[in-house]
């Protein structure tokens, strides 16, 4: 059944390379490095296990933000034959892996501050507290340098969380270190800890949702699907809507993709095409369509399992 197959949207421009971030990105680089290499000399020369610990964990803080760095810097790259999107996926794989990363660390810092409650030692001294201290404000510089883009892309918040965690923990040992030293309860560090990991598991759990959202290629948030096909059954002389498919190209909440199937008898011209392009750009912020227009019902009907039961089409994943 004949029909037109046309890309109603051409903004294909790659995004900037580093995605606008690339002096964040090597500021926070260079302020974690040489804080790792400050933390060990001191934890060698103050002969603390904690520090050199400490500075093994914020290593691999420093190589999440070259993995998102990366991600950022393959992003802007563009398109290839190969890789007809580009490179712009790449966040979202490292978005994934950062959330892993954030996690595991997580897990790490829970194993070791569950030890510490059961085994409870004093906070060695001043110079601990003097480098944690320092921690807070390299980790926490290098947070706001990714403040501003953290709600808009998962990469980078990403990147954002990992230096909020890391300031947090430094802030728990601060005041963990002065209150044992007050008071002499070694226990009241673990226990801050654990409130701690609390506040940061429970603030991270959005970045988790939101990056296995992306790499399932669910629809991005602020976009409604129902409300998105009904616009395009109120286009002239549509008839039906099949193999609706809408998705991000990336990490950024604005880089969403469309592909669907409209059934309108006589196929479409290139200006109805443009219209349609520039309506659903200006209604939902949908960037990239392609629209297939088929002048029948095709057999088979839809091709991709994309009619859902009613339940499921109005529910939110």
């Amino acid at each position: 059944m004949p029909h037109d197959h046309s890309h109603a949207g051409h903004q294909h421009a790659a995004p900037p390379p580093g995605g606008g971030f690339n002096a964040a990105f090597a500021i926070g680089i260079a302020l974690n490095l040489a804080f790792v290499a400050a933390e060990t000399a001191g934890g060698l020369w103050a002969n603390s296990a904690a520090l050199l610990s400490d500075a093994g964990h914020n290593l691999s803080d420093v190589l999440s933000l070259a993995l998102a760095w990366g991600a950022a810097w393959l992003a802007g790259r563009p398109a290839t034959r190969r890789y007809t999107f580009g490179y712009r996926g790449a966040t979202i794989q490292a978005a994934l892996l950062n959330t892993a990363l954030l996690y595991a660390a997580l897990g790490f810092i829970l194993w070791e501050t569950i030890d510490h409650l059961r085994h409870p030692e004093p906070v060695n001294g001043r110079w601990v507290m003097i480098l944690a201290g320092v921690g807070i404000l390299i980790n926490g510089i290098t947070a706001l340098l990714f403040r501003s883009g953290q709600k808009g892309d998962v990469n980078v918040r990403g990147a954002y969380l990992h230096m909020l965690t890391d300031a947090l923990v430094s802030v728990g040992v601060v005041a963990g270190g002065g209150l044992v030293l007050l008071t002499g309860w070694a226990w009241l560090d673990p226990v801050l800890g654990f409130i701690i990991l609390g506040i940061i598991a429970y603030s991270s759990w959005g970045l988790l949702r939101d990056s296995l959202r992306l790499g399932l290629q669910a629809v991005p948030d602020g976009i409604d699907p129902e409300a998105v096909r009904n616009y395009l059954l109120q286009q002239p002389e549509v008839q039906s809507v099949h193999d609706l498919h809408i998705w991000s190209l990336s990490s950024s909440g604005h880089d969403a993709a469309l592909m669907a199937h409209l059934v309108r008898p006589g196929g479409a011209d290139a200006q109805w095409l443009a219209a349609l392009s520039k309506g659903l750009e200006a209604e939902f912020h949908i960037h990239h369509s392609t629209v297939q227009v088929e002048d029948g019902p095709t057999p088979g009907g839809c091709h991709s399992g994309c009619q859902l039961p009613e339940a499921a089409a109005h529910g939110h994943a």
